[in-house]
């Protein structure tokens, strides 16, 4: 399920089920706590001294306002990944500002000095436990505009054409081209697409090469026993 109306698109099932999971942290954050307080250290805090090591229903009633409180945070990391700019920034500094008067508000009651320090230190750590978990849960719950689909108002690009190759036929070798290139030999690829053609027989590079300096000096013969006025066959004889 995602709400896709606003220009960032949220996946609802994902952050109010890491939302719940937050919840539950929370409140074993404010249990775990008051046990250490209470059993580690025989502080009093959230219950009367002669209460247990997890206090009395005073301290459940904390435990789960500290999960009504990740709830109510998820909504308002919901609200802002909807609606506002910079959503995890601006959740960042509200539930900071909320977390430090969460902590600072224990020291405005009348009890001991120890009680109000391991307050102090459970609605601290709570409060950080939601933030951090929440904008994790919020940063994977915003999805990016390829997850969603393509923009139907932006051309797709199209697929780059595939060379047809026949079958059988293998691939061109890279032409390296540091080597210097011999004007006197066939061009790379020349050859076997001549002898494809019909034009030249099947020989080998090194006769090829020979049959084509032997026509060359036959040429330049015929060019000097032209110019001399005497034929290719007369100045054999001679």
């Amino acid at each position: 399920m995602t709400e896709i109306g606003s220009e960032r698109p949220v996946n609802t099932t994902r952050l109010w089920s890491g939302g719940l999971a937050t919840a539950v942290v929370a409140a074993l954050v404010v249990l775990a706590g008051t046990l250490v307080f209470r059993g580690v250290f025989g502080v009093p805090v959230l219950a009367p001294e002669e209460a247990g090591n997890l206090g009395d229903a005073g301290t459940a009633m904390y435990a789960l306002m500290a999960a009504v409180a990740a709830l109510l945070a998820t909504g308002l990391m919901h609200l802002l990944l909807l609606s506002a700019p910079r959503a995890l920034k601006f959740f960042g500094w509200i539930l900071g500002l909320a977390t430090a008067i969460a902590a600072v508000s224990p020291f405005s009651e009348a009890a001991d000095t120890s009680s109000q320090v391991a307050t102090t230190v459970i609605n601290l750590v709570t409060g950080l436990a939601i933030i951090t978990l929440l904008r994790s849960v919020g940063r994977s719950a915003t999805l990016s505009r390829r997850a969603v689909g393509p923009n139907p108002s932006v051309p797709m690009a199209r697929p780059s054409e595939a060379t047809v190759r026949p079958v059988g036929e293998d691939r061109p070798m890279p032409v390296d081209e540091t080597e210097p290139i011999d004007s006197d030999g066939p061009v790379q690829g020349e050859e076997p697409v001549l002898r494809q053609e019909g034009i030249l027989p099947e020989v080998s590079q090194d006769e090829y090469r020979r049959n084509q300096v032997r026509a060359r000096e036959m040429d330049a013969e015929a060019e000097r026993a032209r110019q001399s006025g005497r034929s290719p066959g007369d100045q054999h004889a001679g």
